[in-house]
C-alpha cells in the first residue's frame, strides 16, 4: 500500500529559499579576497542567487552542465552553490592545491563549461587555460574595480555577468535523485576520481549535521568553517547554514591564526570546523598573546586523526568542545562524529581521552562495519580490526564517469579500524600506511598520536622504511615546536610507555616541515620516497 503523502521532492534551492523566508536578516559574513569584511543577509543572498540563476539560463547553462569553480569561502561562492544546483545544473568545486596537471584533468573529464574563480587563481587557470577542451567562459568573481589584468579573451566579470538580471527565479522542480554536485578525490594514489552527489543526499546530510550531536546548528549559532567550500563542499556546511538560520561566517583567503581569531570575536562565533593543521595556526596565537577563544564554543575536526593534546588544549585550556568527524569525499563527507555518551561524562579524564581521539560513532543514515581480508564481517568488540565499510543514502555507490560499473552496496574505505561495544570506530591505519613487521601489523596513527603527545612535538608522520630482517620497520618523523628541540630517545620513552616493545620506531628524524597534500593531508608516499634509502640505526 502506498502512503497517502504530498511527493516534495527534497531540493537544494528549497533550502536557500527556506533560509530567506525564514531567517532573511541574519547575517553572512566573508572576508574578501580585495580584503574588506562584506557582509549581508540571506535574503540579499537569496535575491543574489536568483540573479545567478537567471543569468545561468540566459547563457544557456542546461540541466546537468557542469559548473566549475575555483574559490576561497565567500559570499559569491555561497551564491554559486545553490544558483547552479538550484537551477538543475552541477557545481563542481575544485582545490587549488591540486597540481595544474590534476586541475586540467578533472576540468576536463568533468566537461566543465563554466569557470568560476577567486581573482587569486587567474594564474592557476591562466597557465592550462590552453588544455581545457570544454571551457567556454572564465568568470572572476569580483566587481569592476577590482578585475585584474589578463590575456585571456573569454574572461568575464561576476558582476557584469549577473548584470541587470531579475531577483527573482522561477526554480525547477526536478527529480529528488538529480545530480547537484562534483567532487573529485585528491587522486594521491591515481588519478582523482569524481564523487556526484544528488539533491536528496545533501539535503539529508545537511539535516543529519544540524543535529544536536553533531553541530548543533540552529538560529542562535554563529557558524564559521574552515574547511574550504572547495573541500567536499565545506562539509556541507553552507547548506546546513541555510537550512537552519545560523549566522555564517566565511573567512576567504586568510586562514593565519590571527586572522582566524579576529573573526571569531568580532563575530561572536559559537562553532567551528576544519582540519588539526588549521588548528595549530589558531591555538599557537592565542598561546602566544596570552588571549581566549571568546565566545567559541565547540569546534568540529575531522581530515586527519586529532592528536590528544590538541583535545586537551581546547578543552581545557579554553573551554571548547572538540568533537573528532570522519569521512571521506565518497561519504559527502560526514559518516561518523565522537560525542561522549552521557553515562561517560563521569569517567576518569584519562578513560574520556582515549574515547574522544577515536573517530566517533555512525550519524544517523550511516551504517559501519569491519571486515577482513576474506570479507568476512568482523566483531564490534573494540579489539579485532579490519577494512572498514560503509553504506547510507549520501555514500558514493559510482565513480563519475564509471556508472556502468556494478553499483556498490558498502563502499570500501581504505581505512583499517575497529568499533568498540559502544560503536565508537577507531581508525588504525590506512591500509596503504600500515607497517608489516616481522609478519605483524604496526598501526602508524597511533604512533603518531603518542609523538604529538609529548610536548615539544608539533606534527608527526610514521611511515615503513626497508629492513633486512623484519622486512619493515617504522621510522618517525617529527616537526618541533618552535624553540625546542627534543632529543630522540626522549620521544621514544615517551612512546614506549604505551606500546609494545617491538612497535617502537627504529629512528625518529626531526625535520623543519611535513609535505601536506591539497586537502591538509601528510603526504607519505612524497615520504616514503625520500626515506627509501634512509639507513635505520644497527643497520
Amino acid at each position: 500500500m502506498r502512503a497517502l503523502m504530498m511527493d516534495t521532492p527534497l531540493l537544494i534551492s528549497s533550502q536557500l529559499r527556506h533560509g530567506a523566508s525564514m531567517y532573511g536578516d541574519q547575517q553572512i559574513v566573508s572576508r574578501t579576497v580585495e580584503g574588506p569584511i562584506h557582509r549581508y543577509t540571506y535574503d540579499d543572498a537569496y535575491k543574489r542567487a536568483c540573479r545567478l540563476a537567471n543569468a545561468l539560463c540566459a547563457y544557456g547553462i542546461d540541466q546537468g552542465d557542469r559548473v566549475g569553480t575555483i574559490a576561497w569561502n565567500g559570499f559569491r561562492h555561497f551564491e554559486i552553490y545553490f544558483a547552479v544546483s538550484g537551477s538543475g545544473a552541477v557545481c563542481h568545486t575544485m582545490n587549488p592545491r591540486l597540481s595544474p596537471g590534476q586541475l586540467t584533468y578533472i576540468i576536463n573529464h568533468a566537461g566543465d563549461r563554466l569557470l568560476f574563480i577567486d581573482a587569486t587563481f587567474l594564474p592557476l587557470v591562466e597557465a592550462i587555460a590552453d588544455r581545457l577542451t570544454a571551457v567556454e567562459a572564465i568568470v572572476v568573481m569580483a566587481d569592476a574595480t577590482h578585475m585584474p589584468e589578463c590575456a585571456l579573451a573569454n574572461l568575464v566579470c561576476y558582476e557584469d555577468f549577473i548584470g541587470a538580471h531579475a531577483e527573482d527565479y522561477d526554480w525547477p522542480v526536478f527529480d529528488e535523485n538529480t545530480a547537484s554536485s562534483l567532487c573529485y578525490t585528491s587522486g594521491t594514489t591515481g588519478e582523482p576520481k569524481g564523487v556526484l552527489y544528488s539533491h536528496r543526499s545533501t539535503v539529508l546530510h545537511s539535516l543529519c549535521i544540524a543535529l544536536p550531536d553533531v553541530l548543533h546548528l540552529g538560529e542562535h549559532e554563529c557558524v564559521m568553517p574552515v574547511v574550504p567550500m572547495f573541500h567536499v563542499n565545506a562539509w556541507g556546511i553552507p547548506y546546513a547554514a541555510a537550512m537552519t538560520g545560523s549566522k555564517l561566517v566565511l573567512p576567504g583567503p586568510k586562514l593565519d591564526g590571527a586572522s582566524l581569531y579576529e573573526l571569531i570575536l568580532a563575530e561572536n562565533v559559537t562553532v567551528t570546523a576544519g582540519v588539526p593543521t588549521l588548528w595549530l595556526g589558531l591555538l599557537g596565537h592565542v598561546k602566544e598573546t596570552g588571549q581566549d577563544l571568546g565566545s567559541l564554543r565547540r569546534t568540529l575536526i575531522g581530515g586527519a586523526a586529532v592528536p590528544e593534546a590538541m583535545v586537551t588544549v581546547f578543552e581545557n585550556d579554553y573551554g571548547v568542545e572538540v568533537r573528532q568527524g570522519w569521512g571521506m569525499t565518497e561519504t559527502s563527507p560526514v559518516a561518523a562524529l565522537n560525542r561522549l555518551k552521557p553515562t561517560m561524562s563521569d569517567a576518569p579524564e584519562d578513560a574520556r581521552l582515549r574515547i574522544k581521539v577515536k573517530q566517533g560513532r555512525s550519524v544517523f543514515g550511516v551504517e559501519m562495519e569491519i571486515r577482513d581480508a576474506t570479507g568476512k564481517r568482523l566483531p564490534h568488540d573494540g579489539t579485532a580490526f579490519g577494512e572498514l565499510f560503509a553504506r547510507g543514502p549520501w555514500i558514493a555507490s559510482h565513480y563519475f564517469g564509471n556508472a556502468e560499473s556494478a553499483a556498490l552496496d558498502w563502499f570500501p574505505t581504505g581505512d583499517i579500524a575497529t568499533i568498540d561495544a559502544d560503536g565508537y570506530m577507531h581508525i588504525t591505519d590506512r591500509a596503504k600506511d600500515l607497517i608489516k613487521s616481522g609478519g605483524e601489523w604496526i598501526g602508524s596513527l597511533e604512533l603518531e598520536n603518542l609523538a604529538t603527545n609529548h610536548p615539544d612535538v608539533q606534527q608527526a608522520a610514521v611511515i615503513a622504511v626497508p629492513h633486512p630482517k623484519w622486512d619493515e620497520r617504522p621510522l618517525l618523523l617529527i616537526v618541533a615546536r618552535p624553540g625546542t628541540a627534543p632529543a630522540r630517545q626522549e620521544i621514544l620513552d615517551h612512546i614506549a610507555l604505551h606500546v609494545p616493545k617491538w612497535w617502537l620506531p627504529d629512528d625518529v628524524v626531526t625535520v623543519e616541515s611535513l609535505p601536506l597534500g591539497a586537502t591538509g593531508k601528510v603526504l607519505k608516499t612524497e615520504l616514503r620516497h625520500q626515506y627509501r634509502d634512509h639507513r635505520l640505526p644497527g643497520n
